[in-house]
């Protein structure tokens, strides 16, 4: 019996593990996505090189890089190795790598 209960409260952490990490992973909603796409290609800019820095969600860009602001919205854009990303500026966590 205690067994079964200390596999049954394992999988309970785990599962509790994996709905946290979800939690943390931001969605753009498709309208939210469709307005940073309109106003970046509007708004090209100049890539920046940053060598060692994974270009993936959940990645992070140092604080030195600049973020430019996209009316409206709460996430900041930027070009890094020529891939345009979305940023969220107060954790500079990468939300979404535009293609």
């Amino acid at each position: 019996m205690k067994s079964l209960f200390t596999g049954y409260a394992a999988a309970l952490i785990l599962l509790a593990g994996i709905g946290a990490a979800a939690a943390d992973t931001v969605v753009l909603q498709p309208e939210q996505e469709t307005v940073i796409r309109q106003y970046v290609n509007k708004q090209p800019l100049a890539s920046v090189k940053l060598p060692g820095v994974e270009l993936k969600i959940g990645s992070a860009v140092p604080d030195t890089v600049e973020l430019h602001e996209v009316p409206n919205v709460k996430y900041r854009y930027t070009v890094i190795e020529d891939q345009t990303v979305v940023v969220d500026p107060e954790t500079h966590t990468i939300v979404q790598v535009l293609h």
